[in-house]
């Protein structure tokens, strides 16, 4: 497929938070597919404090095309003040699901 696409990670808070992210990309079209992955610990430093949070992680599969829309929609909509948004190139795949990711995604 000539259609480039895009695998977006995410971070959550758990529970309804990360599943109204998930609902909303979806909702939206900026997404084919969100997959929240409860049980993820993150360590980090926030304002000069280390930080350890029970997380969910979301995996977005959607288009470059979409991908600066997904972003202003995740910046308005997610609960974090900085939320992770890490876009990872699509260099391949399954014909048959890249086919139906194009099409949930017009």
């Amino acid at each position: 497929m000539a259609k480039p696409f895009r695998v977006v990670l995410m971070t959550a808070p758990r529970g309804r938070r990360a599943e109204a992210v998930a609902r909303g990309l979806v909702a939206e079209r900026l997404a084919a597919c969100v997959n929240v992955v409860p049980g993820v610990i993150s360590h980090y430093r926030w304002r000069g404090k280390a930080c350890r949070d029970a997380e969910c992680l979301l995996v977005a599969k959607t288009s470059a095309a979409k991908l600066p829309a997904l972003k202003r929609w995740v910046a308005s909509n997610h609960p974090y003040a900085v939320p992770e948004v890490l876009a990872l190139d699509v260099s391949g795949g399954a014909e048959p699901y890249l086919r139906w990711l194009a099409g949930e995604l017009t």
